[in-house]
């Protein structure tokens, strides 16, 4: 029995604060329920005669694109940078990017996708400030990444490479669109091996919230990680 993906409203339904600086949207019905996130950052320019703060916000994902939301993003300083983690992540793109004149940040192999959009692509991984930068875990899609942000303990933006299963524990999740399962096992894994206990706190993921029930990300999200049965993973069968 696979998991349902809940879907709700989006109208007028402000962002949860996850964290001071870090806002997840409620699930988009453009992104079959996904999650997108806000996270705030600046860039200070201390080359010029009076020192200037400079928004360096990312919009992880696209959340439903209201006059709410708008409101709300200019309200934080716009975005620089919409990161998208994997195609179904991705809704009215071209909008935000006119909206915020921001970047389009994607994994190279996910780029065809979005034709008629100047987008900035990477490879393996790109560095974008000194507490943020983008990973690429492929397996749920050919191109899918995700975000890891150094505050708080380590957050990972996981978009659908982990999701929460019933229990609210970050699993990789086979599916039948699913484009190579033992790469995404083997992805996941190697985020034990990129990370530590102490890196890695959180995990924020892009779809399936509901399974938190009232928390507004993964705890203990290494310790969990380690605990995964991958060898019975590796058997599963698709879900849905």
């Amino acid at each position: 029995m696979g998991q349902s993906i809940s879907i709700h409203s989006t109208k007028d339904k402000p962002p949860q604060t996850v964290f001071d600086t870090v806002f997840a949207f409620a699930p988009n019905r453009e992104t079959l329920g996904g999650t997108a996130y806000l996270i705030l950052e600046n860039i200070e320019h201390s080359l010029k005669p009076t020192p200037a703060i400079q928004s360096a916000n990312i919009l992880v994902d696209c959340p439903a694109l209201t006059d709410f939301h708008r409101d709300f993003i200019h309200s934080k300083g716009g975005i620089q940078t919409l990161f998208i983690t994997h195609r179904g992540g991705m809704a009215r793109v071209k909008e935000f990017q006119n909206e915020f004149n921001a970047q389009v940040l994607i994994q190279e192999q996910e780029a065809y996708l979005l034709p008629g959009i100047k987008t900035e692509v990477f490879h393996r991984d790109r560095i974008l400030s000194s507490t943020s930068k983008v990973i690429w875990n492929p397996g749920h899609s050919p191109g899918s990444a995700s975000l890891y942000h150094g505050n708080y303990g380590g957050i990972l933006f996981t978009g659908r490479h982990l999701l929460p299963n019933r229990d609210g524990a970050p699993v990789p999740l086979r599916l039948s669109k699913t484009f190579h399962w033992p790469r995404q096992l083997r992805y996941a894994q190697q985020l034990l091996s990129d990370f530590t206990e102490e890196s890695l706190s959180y995990i924020c993921p892009g779809a399936s919230t509901g399974y938190l029930r009232g928390e507004k990300a993964i705890k203990q999200a290494y310790q969990q990680l380690e605990g995964i049965d991958w060898q019975s993973l590796a058997a599963t069968k698709p879900a849905i």
